[in-house]
């Protein structure tokens, strides 16, 4: 864990608790080295993208689960069709 005052050390760490890339670490502590702010937002607005949509396909699978649960369920109170 990086010492408190070691920003850079912090940075690095919560973008990888993020599930940034070394690859995408560099490029961020780049950008923001050289100024580039926006870019670096521009950056992490796109990897939050990614984010949320693996969540919403894992959302869909889950969905998918409960509704075969459901009907399984549901055909228990009834003669099987499986």
């Amino acid at each position: 864990m990086p010492h408190i005052a070691d920003t850079r050390g912090i940075l690095r760490e919560n973008l990888s608790d993020a599930g940034c890339d070394l690859e995408m670490i560099e490029q961020f502590m780049t950008l923001v080295e050289q100024g580039n702010r926006e870019e670096g937002l521009a950056l992490l607005a796109k990897h939050r993208k990614r984010l949320l949509d693996c969540c919403h396909a894992e959302q869909k699978k889950l969905d998918c689960l409960d509704y075969l649960v459901y009907q399984m369920n549901k055909q228990g109170k009834k003669p099987s069709r499986f």
